[in-house]
């Protein structure tokens, strides 16, 4: 599973639609508390990997969960 944090709601609404229409099913969702975002919302991606050209510009951070734990794969700063 991938999670994606964004800096605004709106980004991560726009991915999430840009996810969906890729044939990948996602949902958006409150970031969890082991993380951090500046929105406060993510995308869960039901995936091993992610085509960044489906990501907002505009997001934080990319994530796999694995094991009730998250490991950074990309930062956005």
């Amino acid at each position: 599973m991938i999670v994606i944090t964004f800096y605004t709601h709106h980004s991560a609404q726009l991915t999430n639609k840009l996810i969906k229409n890729s044939g990948i099913s996602s949902k958006m969702a409150p970031v969890p508390r082991k993380l951090s975002s500046s929105c406060g919302s993510c995308v869960i991606a039901d995936a091993d990997e992610i085509d960044f050209s489906l990501l907002d510009e505009d997001y934080e951070a990319v994530y796999k969960a694995e094991n009730d734990d998250y490991i950074l794969l990309c930062s956005n700063e």
